[in-house]
């Protein structure tokens, strides 16, 4: 358990490393830019080695999306040239951050270039954490080496002064990017206690990525158990967020199709959604969630019901797992299984896996089984062709409850461009709060009539999705007051690592 939650095998670090690389790249090559005439540039860019030049691989493909038909270097013409050695980035749209896997807020607005070396070439960024990164979302919906590869290339991290993508192909630092995360494409083989197998692979946001494990670790899985087994894959937050991303993101490009969504569901969950007390990380919870209260129950249940509906609405059968705490009441647990099975779900089951382990979810278990087999007419909720801003109101009207959208003027923009520069085609990956089916965490419960605002979106074009930004989005946590390390220690005798848990 240590492991898991410190290196693991370091697919974190490759990230990182990565991540920075391209982030590197970036602001290296505007800096030659600025400072170097075309043809400095270009016999930089080309160098005579032993007297002879020669372009690399991923110079050929830049040259050949340029529309320049030449092998030799010394045949291209000045404006071939020109065309070639600058790409030309405007500061200003640049969308690839630096990251790393330590929650420091101080980093989440920097300005960098300001040593005496980069002759005044500063600029405002920021550091965002690693899991962010696009290249975690690239991790977990490829499905293999090659399709990963192609997916780096593809990744969009600026634009240039005329409107155009600049991509990680342009810098030349695809197959650099392969080589580094080479290993990470392999699942990481663990265990449940019970002795369970299980793959942990990939981890990306579940706001600005789609919040899923990886696609090549369900493949794998799927390969192991055969024609008869099951395979339990998880999707982040709320059902409104990782399961709508699973199905129209994640299916889309894996080919797979569940045969069973199992929604999970607590007691103290559904209070908090029929207008149950604040809680507040530290303090004792409220007497409400701990004492037995019906009403607020039955009220909250709103919110279990609109996401039965939700996952009926992509043809999919739906097994409840009510997941029992020690101070839920037997007349909570069995409300919210009758309010369940009447909101359309195949079969709600009480589970007590974290008390009693395997045991305690066998009930679940054989309710998945028997789901398995009921029909199955598995189906998207919107068609990839359609524009930008339907895909969008598809989303919030028939999975959030929403009325209607309004895209801000930044994001009016961005559908401009985006559709423009050819994206108008990616899947739609909501950013958007877990705390409600709305944009506002307070609003709990099934609200509906509200308008959904789209303060700006965003392009993951490697990953092979556009991410609205509903609301403002923290991408770089910070450390409480006490943070956890004032009880993490090592035993220099035994090695033994105290405190993690």
């Amino acid at each position: 358990m240590e492991e898991f939650n410190l290196h693991l095998t370091g697919d974190i670090h490759a990230i990182t490393a990565a991540n920075n690389l391209v982030a590197a790249a970036i602001d290296a090559r505007m800096f030659h830019e600025l400072t170097q005439s075309d043809q400095a540039l270009y016999n930089r860019l080309v160098p005579s080695v032993n007297g002879v030049r020669k372009f690399s691989d991923i110079q050929i493909r830049r040259l050949q999306k340029l529309g320049i038909n030449k092998t030799d270097p010394m045949a291209l013409t000045k404006e071939e040239v020109n065309a070639f050695v600058r790409l030309d980035i405007d500061p200003g749209t640049i969308t690839w951050q630096r990251v790393l896997d330590t929650n420091d807020r101080f980093l989440r607005k920097i300005t960098i270039g300001q040593s005496a070396t980069e002759k005044g070439f500063s600029r405002t960024a920021q550091f965002d954490i690693t899991v962010s990164s696009e290249i975690m979302a690239v991790l977990a919906l490829a499905d293999g080496l090659d399709d990963m590869k192609k997916r780096f290339g593809r990744m969009v991290v600026a634009s240039s002064k005329k409107g155009q993508p600049v991509t990680a192909d342009d810098l030349g630092v695809t197959g650099a990017l392969a080589v580094l995360m080479k290993d990470t494409v392999k699942p990481n083989l663990m265990q449940t206690l019970e002795g369970t197998p299980v793959f942990v692979h990939a981890g990306p946001f579940a706001n600005i990525a789609h919040g899923n494990s990886s696609v090549l670790a369900d493949k794998i899985a799927l390969k192991l158990v055969g024609k008869d087994g099951f395979v339990v894959t998880e999707a982040g937050f709320g059902a409104d967020i990782g399961m709508e991303k699973f199905f129209n993101i994640k299916c889309r490009y894996s080919g797979l199709r569940p045969h069973v969504v199992v929604l999970v569901a607590t007691v103290r969950a559904l209070k908090m959604h029929g207008g149950g007390p604040a809680v507040t990380a530290g303090v004792p919870l409220p007497k409400e969630y701990t004492e037995e209260n019906l009403q607020l129950v039955a009220k909250g249940c709103s919110n279990l019901n609109k996401q039965i509906q939700n996952a009926r609405m992509f043809g999919v059968p739906v097994v409840v797992a009510v997941n029992a705490f020690k101070t839920d009441t037997k007349a909570e647990l069995a409300l919210v299984v009758q309010h369940a099975k009447e909101a359309g779900a195949f079969d709600a089951v009480e589970c007590t896996h974290w008390a009693e382990g395997g045991k305690g979810a066998l009930a679940l278990a054989r309710a998945v089984q028997r789901a398995s087999q009921a029909p199955n007419n598995f189906r998207f909720l919107y068609n990839v062709e359609l524009p930008i801003v339907d895909k969008i109101r598809l989303i919030a009207q028939q999975v959030y409850g929403a009325r209607d959208i309004e895209l801000l003027p930044e994001a009016q923009e961005k559908v401009a461009l985006y559709t423009k520069q050819g994206f108008g085609n990616l899947p739609i990956c909501m950013a958007k709060t877990h705390l409600s089916l709305s944009h506002d965490p307070e609003q709990k419960g099934a609200p509906t009539g509200f308008v959904l605002p789209i303060r700006d979106i965003r392009a993951s074009v490697g990953a092979g999705f556009l991410y609205p930004l509903v609301g403002t989005m923290s991408t770089m946590p910070g450390l409480p007051t006490r943070p956890c390390f004032y009880d993490i220690d090592l035993d220099p005798v035994s090695g033994e690592v105290n405190g993690l848990f």
